[in-house]
C-alpha cells in the first residue's frame, strides 16, 4: 500500500475540515493491518464524539485507497490519533482475559458483548496468540450489530453432542456494568 498517498489523502481532508494535526506516521504491522497515527495538539477534535469523527476519518481513507488501488475489498487500515484506538484495543484485550478467567473456574461459555468486526478481530487474535490462552477458544455468533464473541475451553469442542446442544443454545453476555466494554468507538 503506498503509504505516502494515505498521508497526503489524510493530511487533505484534515486540512479540509480545519482539524488541526503536527504529522501522520503510516506504518505497516503483522496481520496486514496499516496503522496511521495523527500527532496532534488537539486529538479530541480529531476523536470527535465517542470516536465519530475518527471512524469518519477512517472510513474515508479507506474508501479512497479502495477505489485508488482498484482493490475488491476495503484494506484494513486503522486510524489513530493520540494512542486512542490502542488505548480501547488494549481495554478489549485485557477484558476478554478476565473472561478467560471466568471461563477457566466455571467451566462454563461466555459470551461477550457484541462488538465491531475490528475489536472481534483483536480479541480473535488475541485468544488464539497468547500462549497462557492457548486451552481457550472464539467463535462468533449472531448477525449484524448483535454479532458477539463465546469464548469457552477447547475441551468443550471435544464432548459430543452435549457439547453441540451446549454450542447451540443462546447466551447472555455476562458482563459488568463498569465492564469497559459500552463505549468501543470502532
Amino acid at each position: 500500500m503506498d503509504k505516502t498517498f494515505i498521508q497526503d489523502t489524510l493530511g487533505k481532508l484534515l486540512t479540509f475540515l480545519s482539524l488541526p494535526f503536527d504529522a501522520i506516521n503510516v506504518t505497516e504491522e503483522e496481520g496486514g493491518i496499516t496503522r496511521v497515527d495523527i500527532v496532534s495538539n488537539n486529538a479530541s477534535r480529531i476523536i470527535g464524539w465517542h470516536g465519530e469523527t475518527l471512524n469518519g476519518l477512517q472510513h474515508l481513507v479507506k474508501s479512497i485507497v479502495r477505489a485508488k488501488e482498484k482493490l475488491e475489498k476495503s484494506p484494513f487500515i486503522v486510524v489513530d490519533v493520540d494512542g486512542y484506538r490502542r488505548m480501547q484495543e488494549d481495554k478489549v484485550r485485557k477484558i476478554a482475559e478476565q473472561k478467560a478467567d471466568f471461563v477457566r473456574r466455571t467451566g462454563s461459555r461466555i459470551a461477550l458483548p457484541p462488538m465491531s468486526p475490528y475489536f472481534r478481530r483483536i480479541v480473535h487474535l488475541h485468544i488464539a496468540n497468547t500462549p497462557t490462552l492457548r486451552d481457550l477458544m472464539t467463535e462468533s455468533t449472531g448477525e449484524g450489530d448483535y454479532r458477539q464473541i463465546v469464548l469457552r475451553l477447547k475441551d468443550e469442542s471435544a464432548g459430543g453432542t452435549n457439547a453441540a446442544e451446549a454450542r447451540s443454545e443462546e447466551l447472555s453476555p455476562v458482563m459488568a456494568k463498569d465492564d469497559g466494554l459500552e463505549n468501543l468507538d470502532i
